[in-house]
C-alpha cells in the first residue's frame, strides 16, 4: 500500500495517519485548507519531496476532484483514500442560527467523504493491487448526543454511506472500511470540559487503524474498549438511554464558539 491520500491531513488524526503511512515507505498526498500547516508537516515527513500537498477546502467538489485526478496521475492510481477532514460543533433545532451550522456539518462530514471517495473508484476498479476506501467516523454516530444533533446524525449517516459503498465495491475487490474514533487527544478533544475514558494519543491510533486498514476490516471502533461501549449502546433500550445521557455533557454551540476542525 504505497500511495495514500488523506483529507484533514494538516492536524489531529489526518496528520498522525500521514505520518504513520510515511513511515511505512508510503508517498502521501496531503489534504487540508491550511497550505503552511501542511509544508510543515510534509517537511517533518521521511522522503518529503516525495509526498504531494493540496491546499483546499474538501467541500469545493471541483477543487477536490482535480486534486484526486492529479494524485492519480503522477502515481498510476491511489492504494488508500481516507477521508479524515471533519468538523464538530454542538447545536440545537430550536436556534435558527444553528441552521447553517448543520448544513456545514454534513457539508464536511458527508458529503466531502463523498466527494473523495468519488473520482478514484473508476481507477481502483482497475487496479490489481489491493484498494481500501477508508471513512473516518465516530462513536457520537453509534447513538444520538444531546447537544449534538448535527454532529450525531452526520456520523451515522457516513457509517451507513460507507456500509452501502462496501455492498457495491465488493464484486470489484475495493474493499471499503470505517473506522469509528472514541475519544483520541487531538486539538478538538482538548476543548471537552467533561471526562474522556479510554483517552488515546494520536499516534497509537494511526498505528491501529493501519492495521485496520490493511486487514480490510469492514468496522472498528478504536480503541477497542470504546467498541465494548459502543456494542452496549446499541444494545440499550430508548428508555434506559434517554434516563443515562439526557443529562450528559454538551459541546458549545457553534453560535457561541467557531466550529471546529476535525478529527
Amino acid at each position: 500500500m504505497n500511495r495514500v491520500f488523506i483529507t484533514g491531513a494538516s492536524s489531529g488524526l489526518g496528520a498522525a495517519l500521514a505520518r504513520e503511512y510515511a513511515a511505512r515507505g508510503a508517498t502521501v498526498g496531503l489534504v487540508a485548507r491550511r497550505r503552511d500547516a501542511l509544508d510543515a508537516l510534509r517537511a517533518q515527513l521521511p522522503n518529503p519531496e516525495r509526498h504531494v500537498v493540496y491546499a483546499l477546502d474538501v467541500t469545493d467538489r471541483a477543487a477536490l476532484a482535480a486534486a484526486a485526478l492529479d494524485f492519480i496521475e503522477r502515481l498510476g492510481g491511489a492504494d488508500i483514500v481516507i477521508a479524515c477532514a471533519g468538523m464538530s460543533a454542538g447545536t440545537l433545532t430550536e436556534y435558527a442560527e444553528d441552521m447553517p451550522v448543520f448544513d456545514a456539518i454534513f457539508a464536511t462530514n458527508v458529503n466531502a467523504t463523498v466527494a473523495t471517495f468519488a473520482p478514484f473508484i473508476a481507477t481502483m476498479k482497475a487496479q490489481a493491487t489491493p484498494c481500501r476506501l477508508v471513512g473516518i467516523g465516530s462513536v457520537a454516530g453509534v447513538r444520538g448526543l444531546p447537544g449534538a444533533g448535527a454532529y450525531s446524525a452526520s456520523k451515522a449517516a457516513l457509517r451507513c454511506y460507507c456500509e452501502a459503498l462496501r455492498l457495491e465495491l465488493k464484486p470489484h475487490g475495493v474493499k471499503v472500511v470505517t473506522i469509528a474514533p472514541g475519544y483520541i487527544d487531538t486539538p478538538m478533544t482538548r476543548h471537552n470540559a467533561y471526562p474522556m475514558p479510554f483517552l488515546m494519543s494520536p499516534e497509537r491510533f494511526a498505528a491501529r487503524a493501519a492495521r485496520t486498514i490493511g486487514a480490510g476490516t469492514s468496522y472498528r471502533v478504536i480503541p477497542w474498549q470504546m467498541g465494548v461501549v459502543a456494542k452496549l449502546l446499541r444494545l440499550l433500550p430508548d428508555t434506559l438511554y434517554d434516563l443515562a445521557f439526557v443529562n450528559a455533557p454538551r459541546k458549545a454551540r457553534a453560535a457561541r464558539k467557531a466550529p471546529e476542525e476535525t478529527p
